[in-house]
């Protein structure tokens, strides 16, 4: 399709691509223009995701969402999984043979001299290896002492692998149990049984790669469920796409851009490619020649001497060595390159030319530029290059950190993840500082209250509220509302400016939170459609775009064991404190309230005794009250009580408003944890100053009185003055 000729039926969309580093105008291969071809860059599956893979999925998924239900594109989403690296293959190969050495020592009761004897020349083959400053005849005893004299400990690195060497020493001076000895020393046995006996696996047993692989790859969607990360459309696997990429590379070499070694290997012949017109290194020009790029790039397994004619061309198959998991191939048996995969896997599942690829922006170059070589080079015919549109999700929050760690902290949930990385453009990195995390409580915080209020609002909706007057504030902020709904579309379609997005929704709120007097029907609206917006960008996982009426997101509402004990707590409380402000306390009225308060009977069981105590405690303390003729002051601070500690510390927090209306019930929110917090830090800062002040004073008192006491004539007098 002519970029120049916009189709009427497509939307002004722009997306920034990588390959032009600018943005472009979008225009589907699709001649309809209603389909939307995506392949994505997914992870290889060897141990469980990070921080950084989250940035990149849930970035891919609010663009996904929002090309979906926002533009209305028919998405065809495919994703792979590599699940056979030589990261896999080292980690898989060396869990096996470790699980293998425990199961030979599983029947002894105590942890045998045989094991011990392993287990130490594993210690120092780990430390000649990763600590090379210290002695290679060091006893384990002595490894305190060396590392204070020869290690100074500020490369991360380096500390890790001197905790991992600490913990075999204190295996092996003090095994304990054989699960204590082995929780200390296997990270030491690991490289040291694969050393030895790592050649032995047979290359036919695939099923010792495959658990590994399988199991993380089963975590890896574990995890993007639990951050509301929708599943591909079609997922692809390595392994049982063998076949196909052995004929894709068949005919690259056929095309003349890829060569057999005598090994059995096929490189890819960056030189004839250049030669034949296009361009290699197009992500990223400026690395193509980086050695260390090309040598990680390459595979921890690739090291040492090989036959390509170039240092610069790339393994699109790997003869597979001793101990390395093997398939049948025109140049002997062996295993994919690391950069094939996507490229075969992708031509497979989608064809010729696709409308996005996206991936990892630390995998530019040279995995993604040799993937865009290879797909070159496969299609290519004089007059046709592959056209694909280059998305790079930055990865920048890659410091390791698990994404189910991170979750089970409960510093950060799926909803405040997804929004910290919609509030900055999504191909920019994310450093989370304190700023930036009170800026995602704060946005949070605002939409949760924004949507209990308007929520509240459609129980309690006046009467006649339907034919209520439109004033001038209304018509006002519908105004508004149809402003925000242009400028949201112009951001979207600024290659999915959601940051932008976020501060029209924020401010939208803000303006309604200001205005008076306004007609249910126009706050309800408002809240419709930010609930559409905030539904589109993948922020409740209970989201329904085909409810046009529904109001806010999930997490609203308190628990449901708490709702038959909690509600009626709130009632009694609100009654309570009526009679309590009024003139004359009406004690017996008090006390018949608390024999009324419904006592329901625990539909769930296990779980709602804390709610019931509450309920019963706050009733028993009401017609405690009572009977003693208690003063006002009296049964406020005891409803204060049940409000600020007894439902706070069950998550629960009664709203108190100054109007007609109850209190609100709603579950407690980071937003009113903090602002609390701020509260307290200030009332004790408060109250410091206030100490320091007193103390200052009487400081002062006391140099007057002692100041007092001096004689007049002497009080004045110094060395160097006479009398």
């Amino acid at each position: 399709m002519d970029p120049q000729a916009h189709d009427a039926r497509l939307p002004l969309l722009k997306i920034y691509n990588s390959l032009t580093r600018t943005k472009n105008d979008f225009i589907p291969v699709d001649s309809t223009g209603e389909v939307v071809t995506w392949y994505a860059c997914g992870p290889a599956v060897y141990e469980d995701a990070h921080l950084g893979h989250a940035k990149n999925y849930v970035s891919t998924d609010i663009i996904r969402r929002i090309m979906r239900d926002y533009f209305g594109f028919r998405v065809k989403f495919v994703m792979n999984t590599t699940d056979i690296d030589d990261k896999i293959i080292l980690q898989a190969r060396r869990q096996h043979l470790l699980a293998r050495f425990k199961h030979q020592h599983a029947e002894e009761e105590t942890v045998s001299e045989t094991v011990l004897a392993e287990v130490k020349a594993a210690f120092l083959q780990y430390v000649g290896k990763n600590l090379p400053s210290l002695p290679g005849d060091m006893n384990p005893e002595s490894f305190a002492e060396e590392v204070n004299k020869a290690v100074t400990v500020e490369d991360l690195l380096l500390r890790a692998h001197i905790g991992t060497a600490q913990l075999a020493v204190e295996a092996l001076q003090n095994p304990g149990t054989a699960s204590e000895f082995f929780a200390k020393a296997d990270d030491v046995l690991l490289p040291y049984l694969d050393a030895l006996h790592g050649a032995s696996i047979d290359p036919n047993n695939h099923q010792v790669y495959l658990e590994l692989s399988q199991k993380f790859k089963r975590r890896f969607f574990e995890d993007m469920d639990a951050l509301n990360v929708l599943p591909p459309d079609q997922l692809t696997r390595v392994t049982e796409y063998v076949r196909q990429i052995v004929d894709f590379l068949e005919k690259i070499v056929a095309n003349g851009f890829g060569y057999a070694t005598p090994g059995g290997s096929v490189y890819f012949d960056i030189d004839s490619f250049e030669k034949a017109g296009h361009i290699y290194s197009r992500l990223e020009p400026w690395n193509k020649n980086d050695p260390a790029l090309l040598a990680d790039g390459e595979g921890s397994l690739s090291k040492g001497a090989s036959m390509k004619r170039s240092p610069n061309h790339f393994a699109l198959w790997k003869a597979s060595k001793p101990g390395e998991p093997a398939w049948d191939s025109p140049w002997g048996r062996g295993r994919p390159g690391l950069y094939i995969e996507c490229s075969a896997m992708a031509s497979e599942a989608i064809g010729k030319t696709m409308d996005i690829h996206s991936g990892g922006v630390d995998l530019r170059f040279p995995h993604h530029d040799n993937e865009l070589a290879q797909s070159e080079a496969y299609w290519s015919t004089p007059d046709c290059h592959v056209q694909i549109r280059g998305l790079k999700m930055s990865k920048s929050l890659k410091n390791y950190t698990t994404i189910r760690s991170v979750l089970s902290e409960k510093d950060w949930t799926a909803r405040s993840l997804r929004i910290c990385f919609l509030l900055m453009p999504w191909q920019d990195g994310i450093e989370v500082t304190d700023e930036l995390m009170k800026a995602v409580i704060g946005w949070e915080g605002k939409l949760n209250n924004f949507f209990l209020k308007s929520l509240d609002l459609s129980k309690h909706t006046r009467p006649n509220a339907e034919g209520q007057d439109i004033g001038v504030a209304d018509q006002q902020l519908l105004k508004s509302l149809e402003k925000a709904k242009a400028d949201v579309d112009n951001a979207l379609c600024d290659s999915f400016n959601t940051s932008a997005v976020m501060r029209i929704l924020s401010d939208l709120v803000t303006e309604v939170n200001s205005a008076e007097k306004l007609a249910d029907e126009t706050v309800l609206s408002l809240a419709r459609w930010v609930t559409r917006i905030v539904t589109i960008f993948g922020l409740d996982p209970e989201g329904d775009l085909t409810n046009s009426e529904r109001i806010g997101w999930s997490g609203l509402d308190i628990p449901a064991p708490a709702k038959p004990y909690i509600y009626p707590a709130s009632q009694l409380r609100d009654k309570v404190r009526t009679l309590a402000i009024g003139s004359a306390v009406d004690h017996d009225a008090i006390s018949k309230l608390a024999d009324e308060a419904t006592l329901a009977t625990p539909t769930f069981i296990d779980t709602s005794e804390p709610y019931s105590q509450v309920l019963q405690e706050f009733r028993k303390n009401v017609k405690d009250l009572a009977a003693e003729k208690a003063p006002a002051k009296d049964l406020l601070v005891l409803c204060d009580q049940l409000r600020d500690v007894h439902l706070w510390n069950l998550a629960i927090y009664l709203e108190d408003r100054n109007s007609a209306l109850p209190p609100l019930v709603r579950p407690l929110d980071r937003s009113l944890i903090e602002a609390r917090a701020e509260q307290e830090s200030l009332a004790i800062a408060k109250a410091k100053a206030k100490l320091e002040q007193k103390a200052k004073e009487a400081e002062k008192e006391r140099e007057l009185r002692e100041r007092a006491k001096i004689d007049p004539v002497a009080m004045f007098k110094a060395s160097e003055y006479k009398e």
